[in-house]
């Protein structure tokens, strides 16, 4: 597998041949419609010569002076190292045409060696800007390249990290209903009910969901609710007919998806927070539908003493973290609370991905 170095070399190359390319034809074509013959000949290997050193001075600005000097913020030298590094590279490309380039097509008289070195208004005439007009397109698309690299690496980061986060809350989630589940488990096993294995069954199928189908991307809301019925049959093992009583309203018109354990948390945080902190009996009401558009989820739970914020947080802030980070605002949460009844509302696309 190739590493992302690789990649932006790989692309870096192609994107040199095609820019440099493009270049030299359009000079060449941009002559071709002012000369003819031997002078359009004389043109096309002068334009080559510059051509070449266009590249070389284009390179070594972006890939030395930029990123040594310039992104590291040393404006100073940088400054002092383009207008040497310009005046060099443009006697260089002048030594090149005059004693190696021009030999070749036309006997003329030599400029002198001092002459290459001190005559400056020709060489920024005839040289360096030339040199500078290649090279400025080219680091202002390098440019512009490097910002959306830069973008799409940021933006690839933040979903990792958005990810990880995600599956500490998953980690955070699991552990702590097992724990519970477990604690019931051993209640019924110490009093030798024949209920036992019956929580053992159900503990399992609530395992195998959490192992396997919780740790996809979604999971159908036909089989969250399986799993609910599991777990609040699980629940309900634990009180008496008097102390729970529980109602549901399912209408799935559509096979719709959610994150997977998005409203058993809401379940969870139902008997948590209602049955598991009153003496009273505690009413549960689960309502969920769905059609082609819309998956709605509605949990209400009775309570005698109303919980501190920070009881109910954990459960609650991950539903909401679930829901940012699937749905990206395209969704409603709504909590509410009033007579001694707590409410929470969950309104999600369809499919969404």
């Amino acid at each position: 597998m190739k590493t992302l170095s690789e990649i932006q070399i790989r692309q870096t190359l192609y994107f040199q041949l095609l820019f440099w390319t493009a270049l030299f034809l359009f000079g060449t074509v941009r002559m071709y419609g002012e000369y003819h013959g031997e002078a359009f000949k004389e043109l096309i290997i002068y334009n080559f010569c510059h051509w070449i050193f266009q590249i070389t001075a284009a390179n070594f600005i972006y890939f030395v002076l930029i990123l040594h000097f310039f992104d590291r913020k040393k404006y100073v030298e940088f400054s002092l190292s383009l207008l040497l590094s310009l005046y060099i590279i443009s006697v260089i490309n002048r030594f090149f045409i005059v004693y190696m380039a021009e030999p070749l097509f036309i006997q003329e008289f030599k400029d002198s060696v001092f002459d290459i070195f001190t005559d400056i208004p020709y060489l920024l005439l005839h040289y360096t800007f030339p040199i500078i007009s290649g090279a400025f397109i080219f680091i202002s698309i390098m440019f512009i390249i490097r910002y959306k690299d830069e973008k799409e690496y940021t933006i690839k980061l933040q979903k990792e990290k958005t990810e990880l986060e995600l599956q500490s809350l998953k980690s955070q989630l699991n552990p702590h209903f097992l724990f519970n589940t477990l604690n019931n488990i051993y209640s019924l096993s110490i009093s030798h009910s024949d209920k036992t294995p019956q929580s053992i069954s159900r503990l399992s199928d609530i395992l195998d969901y959490i192992l396997h189908k919780a740790q996809k991307k979604w999971a159908a809301v036909a089989d969250e609710l399986n799993i609910i019925d599991d777990y609040i049959a699980l629940e309900s093992l634990r009180y008496h007919n008097d102390k729970l009583h529980i109602q549901k309203y399912i209408a799935l018109n559509s096979p719709n998806t959610i994150p997977p354990l998005l409203y058993l948390t809401l379940v969870e945080n139902a008997f948590k927070h209602g049955a598991g902190k009153s003496s009273e009996t505690t009413e549960i009401k689960i309502i969920a539908e769905t059609n082609q558009h819309l998956s709605v989820f509605k949990i209400e739970n009775t309570f005698s003493d109303c919980p501190a914020n920070n009881e109910r947080g954990i459960g609650l802030q991950n539903v909401q973290r679930q829901l940012q980070f699937y749905y990206q605002g395209n969704f409603t949460f709504q909590i509410s609370q009033e007579n001694n009844i707590f409410k929470v509302e969950i309104t999600t696309p369809s499919h969404y991905d």
